[in-house]
């Protein structure tokens, strides 16, 4: 059984700015980074605690192709959700006050 995914509404921000700054250099590259995204999202929903665990119970997911991670935690639902669509070049931890 797969658990609901849901993007915190800065995540789903950032995953539109960094579509949007894939899109402006090539419409294949912007495709290409929703589909990592969406397969991540996919393998997280059949196996939350299959990631690394990290900082306030959250996990992680380091997408292959592209410098981002996402952090995602367990709501007491059994709901997942994606707190941050993180740049690995980004200040660590500066998605905490979203929990």
């Amino acid at each position: 059984m797969r658990a609901a995914v849901d993007l915190h509404d800065e995540a789903s921000a950032e995953y539109d700015a960094a579509f949007d700054w894939y899109l402006e250099r090539s419409a294949d590259a912007a495709l290409n980074f929703d589909a990592e995204v969406e397969h991540a999202i996919n393998e997280i929903s059949k196996a939350p605690k299959r990631w690394a665990a990290g900082p306030y119970s959250t996990r992680r997911y380091l997408l292959r192709k592209f410098p981002f991670t996402l952090i995602y935690r367990e709501l007491p639902s059994g709901a997942i959700q994606i707190v941050a669509v993180a740049h690995t070049s980004r200040k660590p931890g500066y998605w905490k006050h979203r929990l």
